[in-house]
């Protein structure tokens, strides 16, 4: 089978099944619009392609009574006094990023660039962008 392209939302949803398909079969699924065109694609090929070409890059510093972690380039970093607390509490403090960028920082030069971190971040569960972070995969 081919791609699939729609050249209108009506067009698109006459065909959704098609197009669902298509994407969830990592075929090339398109819709386009008056303001240009969007790709619809499989949850998890996206996320297991967006980690393989997003590292984490965390940097993890054992302290005296606990753990550090923190991304360069990044506002974000977290404390715990284990290793597993300090994972668990990135991993929150990287959905509230993911809720800023949403909400204001996409528009600020310096976070356009993670779009593609943020949807990592949100097509992820707690375990997977936990093992993101410390590089193990599954």
């Amino acid at each position: 089978m081919s791609a699939v392209h729609y050249e209108n939302y009506t067009e698109a949803r006459t065909h959704l099944k098609e197009l669902l398909d298509a994407a969830g079969e990592g075929r090339v699924a398109t819709v386009r619009r008056a303001a240009g065109c969007a790709a619809v694609v499989d949850v998890a090929r996206l996320r297991r392609y967006l980690s393989t070409v997003c590292p984490s890059k965390a940097e993890v510093v054992a302290e005296e009574g606990g753990w550090s972690i923190f991304i360069p380039g990044l506002p974000v970093a977290a404390d715990g006094s284990s290793f597993d607390e300090a994972v668990g509490e990135m991993v929150d403090a990287l959905r509230e990023y993911a809720d800023d960028w949403q909400e204001r920082l996409r528009l600020a030069p310096n976070h356009q660039d993670n779009w593609g971190l943020v949807q990592l971040i949100a097509l992820s569960d707690d375990r997977e962008l936990a093992d993101w972070l410390v590089g193990a995969h599954r």
